[in-house]
């Protein structure tokens, strides 16, 4: 655990530090992907070859399965779930929140079979390259901030409870989410739409939040975040088929009611 995240710490680090070079120096779409408002940059491709290669330099026989396709099948059992800029819109626009994430997860490795339901997270590193802030996370050692302990949050009720969401790309999930926002909205504090799930994951794993849900997330938003959050103390969920996927966290206290209301709301239905 302790080789893993390592390497992931740096090797996110790095990723970190030429993703906020580049958004110094200015961005350019390369591409649009699910929807014309689904974009991937020229700085998502190239810092997600500065992992791979990094990666691959240390670990040649590991897997690795990156958002922007820069992917290779592994045969030592252990795959390195990597998204290069989770925020990619708001690193677009020049809003600061946008993160690297980086784990590393045992089970399955072919990667058109790779999902949260058949990995176990070992090693999770989230930075945000704005603040300079690194996440960590290894199963069993517990969760970090800037090498800080931290715990979820201590919230025990769901009207105070502040919460994180996003929203997917497609026009009809978003109307299918409005919907669903309207009967949760009602219920706790307030909502926060931060941009980034691996951000929004991480906040609830130092207690800055008490929740986090989305429809939608793939599996390299919520690799190292989830890992994070379960070592903090946080209560997750993880739901769905392929790429199509659910996902919940939320402070201990909270959790039961907060995954009900998810259920009577229909949060996680198309």
């Amino acid at each position: 655990m302790t080789e893993l995240l390592s390497i992931a710490k740096d090797t996110a680090t790095r990723a970190a530090d030429l993703a906020f070079q580049r958004r110094s120096e200015g961005v350019e779409i390369a591409a649009t992907k699910s929807s014309i408002t689904d974009v991937v940059t020229a700085a998502d491709r190239e810092v997600e070859q500065l992992v791979l290669g990094l990666l691959h330099e240390q670990r040649p026989d590991d897997g690795i399965l990156g958002e922007e396709g820069a992917s290779v099948e592994g045969t030592s059992g252990i795959t390195w779930v990597v998204d290069p800029i989770d925020g990619t819109v708001n690193y677009l626009y020049g809003i600061g929140t946008y993160a690297v994430s980086i784990a590393a997860v045992e089970g399955e490795h072919q990667l058109d079979r790779l999902h949260p339901s058949q990995w176990r997270g070992l090693a999770g590193v989230v930075v945000d390259p704005t603040s300079g802030t690194v996440f960590t996370g290894a199963a069993g050692q517990g969760a970090h901030r800037n090498g800080a302990p931290i715990r979820a949050s201590e919230q025990t009720s769901l009207q105070h409870s502040l919460v994180a969401t996003g929203f997917g790309y497609a026009r009809e999930r978003r109307a299918s989410q409005a919907e669903s926002f309207a009967q949760i909205i009602t219920e706790i504090r307030d909502i926060r739409r931060i941009g980034s799930a691996a951000l929004d994951i991480t906040g609830c794993a130092a207690g800055t939040l008490d929740a986090y849900f989305e429809k939608g997330p793939k599996a390299w938003d919520l690799a190292a975040g989830i890992l994070i959050a379960e070592e903090a103390g946080c209560a997750t969920r993880v739901e769905g088929v392929g790429g199509d996927l659910f996902a919940a966290v939320a402070a201990p206290a909270i959790a039961t009611e907060f995954f009900a209301l998810l259920k009577n709301a229909d949060a996680a239905s198309a």
